[in-house]
């Protein structure tokens, strides 16, 4: 048994209810801990629920490590459904990709071929063919090669949110909502005691994780770590229209673009997130997001906008995951990374696993919270 970690029954509180928090605590749960989640928000309802929410490993070829992680990561959605069932939350209709200029076109091509060389489905299509097949409502030049990826999928992060800490609080767990994590308190060994939170109440607790998602720097402080993170704040709306044009996430020129549910589309762009911090209202943004999606799918100009979010996104400093147990203080551990709706399950299982067993799993040993210094 290693230092800091949870025996069954033992009490375990997951700071943060997104996707991270909710896939540690339901797996924690499902092997006998005592899970006792903390949110300021309600389930689902920060970050997770306004992502893009595209589950994938295609852009994640930096790193060996990371791309793995994220094959692993779609893999373990395949086994979630079988476990919970895919209901109203899985969408598995593949992912589509193309370009509007040489340059962009032929990096995208250079990855596609890398993936293929790692055994990673992909499929070309010319625009006319994709438009035959795949998405009638879509405008697009008639030859340009558009990637198809079968095996990504989106995901509705809310409801799965909803269904794995429903499960959990179902098998025992304890839910506190609306309250924030003001001191985490340690015993003379440094080990993690209790958890005072904001309502005036104080838990005793032997392990603390810190899935806080764009908070987790300010819990990290409450143990005096130091955890880096980048500011890169995404703006995503939501617009509504009578009937859903599009079938799969698409990543098209200047615009990404997923079904949302039965009269719902969600659109996010990384140039529209460029302009969040030069001051542009939401309101704003909302509208260039639906002009640049109305070129690739004219059916969408008639969309109204419903809600538009300008969320940071939880990216450790490095732009890689920092998950697991810091050894300084005993029984914290942390969940933190972006692509959190691809990677959650598995992270989910993984450290579920290590902070019951003590043992560290290799497919993490890239990135634990020990390469930033406390």
């Amino acid at each position: 048994m290693g230092t800091g970690s949870a025996k069954r029954g033992e009490r375990v509180a997951v700071i943060g209810m997104g996707i991270l928090g909710a896939a540690v605590g339901w797996n924690l749960s499902r092997h006998g801990a005592e899970v006792v989640f903390v949110d300021a928000g309600r389930p689902g309802e920060g970050v997770t629920d306004w992502s893009f929410s595209w589950v994938n490993a295609s852009n994640k070829t930096a790193r060996r490590s990371y791309f793995d992680l994220n094959v692993a990561g779609m893999a373990e959605y395949r086994e979630l459904c079988r476990t919970i069932g895919p209901d109203t939350w899985w969408y598995p209709h593949g992912h589509l990709r193309w370009a509007d200029d040489p340059a962009a076109e032929a990096k995208l091509l250079a990855t596609a071929e890398l993936l293929a060389g790692r055994d990673y489905r992909v499929e070309s299509y010319t625009g006319a063919e994709v438009r035959r097949r795949l998405e009638p409502a879509l405008t697009l030049p008639d030859e340009v090669p558009v990637l198809f990826y079968p095996d990504e999928a989106w995901v509705h992060g809310r409801r799965l949110v909803g269904r794995l800490v429903g499960q959990a609080v179902a098998s025992g767990a304890e839910q506190r909502t609306g309250t924030a994590v003001r001191d985490i308190g340690t015993g003379g060994d440094g080990a993690v005691r209790t958890l005072a939170l904001s309502d005036g109440s104080r838990l005793d607790v032997d392990v603390v994780v810190n899935a806080a998602g764009p908070g987790a720097s300010d819990v990290a402080g409450l143990v005096a770590r130091h955890l880096p993170m980048r500011r890169e704040p995404g703006a995503v709306t939501r617009v509504d229209c009578a009937r859903v044009p599009v079938h799969r996430a698409m990543h098209a020129p200047h615009i990404e673009i997923r079904p949302d549910g039965d009269a719902s589309v969600v659109l996010h762009s990384r140039e529209v997130d460029a302009l969040v911090d030069a001051g542009e209202a939401p309101a704003q943004l909302a509208r260039l997001l639906r002009e640049s999606a109305r070129d690739v799918v004219p059916e969408l100009g008639n969309s109204r906008i419903a809600r538009t979010r300008t969320v940071n996104r939880p990216i450790p400093a490095d732009g890689f995951p920092c998950v697991g147990a810091v050894p300084s203080v005993p029984g914290y551990y942390e969940a933190v990374s972006h692509s959190g709706i691809t990677l959650g399950p598995v992270i989910g299982r993984l450290l579920a696993s290590e902070i019951l067993s003590g043992k560290p799993d290799p497919m993490l040993a890239d990135f634990r919270p020990e390469r930033f210094a406390r």
